[in-house]
């Protein structure tokens, strides 16, 4: 036997070996730990995989069939009007209330079909930084201050970020640039407001699917959630008049899915997630049969959904298993935390800015948890850290974007991040 080749088993065996002879089962806190990974894959599995990620792959599926190379290239590409491209990457999570793992199919839609890594990394940063819901309740629960604070720094944070994975990678982006000016002027298959329409469809349904309960009992964000699933429905029977007229789906195809549906929605209307799911397979059913574009659309949702939904539920998994969840804990004591994130010290923010930056939180579930952070001392500037470090990125994110943009890029962005968040804590902690 030749060691030289065979001691790499042999250590890898050996130190598994020693890693369950020395498993500290029986700990409270390790066992505590475990069951926390398995709460939290399991809520992130009930509450975020079917109405969050499944409209995020079928956009990001619709991504790369139905919008052509050239329009992401002449709007969002290398040589893009910079003003035009950063400005509608930096404000689209007001449209998208979506978290750090929602974004990774549309950020993977619109990298892969050809946008400069500037504005697309914008775009991944400012979907589910710059939340409308999310801002109106930090200033609402933790001050207007922070409240200000957090959109001034989501905003500013996006292009920034962009701007400087454009310029530390220009050399790449100039090269793609140069290849997609020899690209063929694309055909165009239909107008672009029936794209337009096609594509709002769907984010409203992502949106409103996704509507959070407001904390108030009155007001247009409360008549929103009571009408959530209806104005939800609304969308859902445009993007299927969509299909059928501009996009080759039969009438009896979708009243195949529309039949059952209804039914469903009709006999357990206290269970709006079950109709649902009943079109979500209705859709995937015919579309993945159909030939043509809805062919190609089922394919490409596809690639997204088993490329990205076993890393993200892996990466929950950890997450839980370290972090815990929202107002449990982890392997890591909660009170290790509160005492390094007090003050505004260079430590405390960094920390801060880290922690959020492996930390899932799920869309508006920062703000309750910093609310009791603070309430144990936790200082204003590392606050502002953790709300602009950990909504936009999360263990389980790194893991999916590595896949899409490689480990080099990946790096550099989650530095980006948290090296920002760090500065802007600083700065806002030393003024107020």
């Amino acid at each position: 036997m030749n060691w030289r080749t065979e001691w790499k088993p042999l250590a890898l065996i050996v130190g598994l070996f020693l890693a369950c002879f020395y498993l500290p089962v029986g700990i409270p806190r390790f066992d505590n730990a475990v069951t926390e990974a398995f709460e939290l894959v399991k809520w992130y599995a009930r509450e975020h995989v079917i109405l969050c990620l499944i409209p995020a792959f079928f956009i990001a599926g619709a991504i790369g069939v139905f919008v052509s190379q050239a329009s992401v290239m002449k709007y969002l590409g290398a040589k893009a009007h910079k003003v035009l491209a950063y400005a509608v990457a930096s404000v689209s999570g007001t449209i998208l209330a979506v978290c750090s793992c929602t974004v990774l199919p549309l950020f993977a839609g619109i990298y892969r079909m050809g946008a400069g890594l500037g504005p697309a990394t914008a775009f991944l940063y400012s979907g589910p930084a710059i939340n409308v819901l999310a801002i109106t309740m930090t200033a609402r629960v933790l001050g207007l201050k922070l409240g200000v604070a957090r959109a001034v720094g989501a905003v500013v944070f996006s292009v920034v970020i962009g701007l400087l994975m454009h310029f530390i990678f220009r050399k790449e982006e100039l090269a793609k640039a140069a290849a997609a000016a020899e690209l063929p002027e694309p055909e165009v298959k239909r107008p672009l407001w029936q794209n337009v329409i096609y594509f709002a469809a769907m984010i409203g349904v992502l949106v409103f699917a996704n509507w959070g309960k407001p904390e108030q009992t009155t007001g247009l964000w409360h008549f929103i959630w009571a009408a959530k699933w209806l104005i939800t429905s609304a969308f859902a029977v445009a993007l299927a008049v969509a299909l059928v007229l501009w996009f080759g789906m039969k009438v009896w195809q979708m009243s195949v899915i529309a039949v059952p549906t209804v039914t469903v929605a009709l006999l357990v209307p206290e269970a709006p997630m079950i109709p649902f799911v009943v079109a979500v397979i209705g859709l995937s059913v015919f579309t993945s049969t159909n030939e043509g574009e809805t062919g190609e659309w089922f394919s490409a949702t596809w690639t997204f959904a088993k490329q990205i939904t076993p890393l993200l539920l892996f990466g929950v998994l950890a997450a839980g298993f370290f972090l815990g969840r929202p107002g449990k804990e982890g392997v890591i004591p909660s009170e290790w935390v509160t005492w390094a994130v007090g003050g505004n010290s260079l430590g405390a923010n960094l920390f801060a800015s880290v922690i959020g930056a492996f930390m899932y939180f799920a869309t508006l579930t920062e703000v309750p948890i910093l609310q009791g952070l603070i309430g144990n001392g936790m200082g204003q500037g590392p606050a502002l850290a953790l709300l602009l470090a950990g909504p936009a990125l999360s263990l389980q994110s790194m893991l999916v974007l590595r896949t899409i943009m490689g480990t080099k890029k990946t790096v550099v962005y989650v530095l980006l991040v948290v090296v920002m968040a760090t500065m802007s804590g600083l700065i806002y902690g030393a003024i107020v």
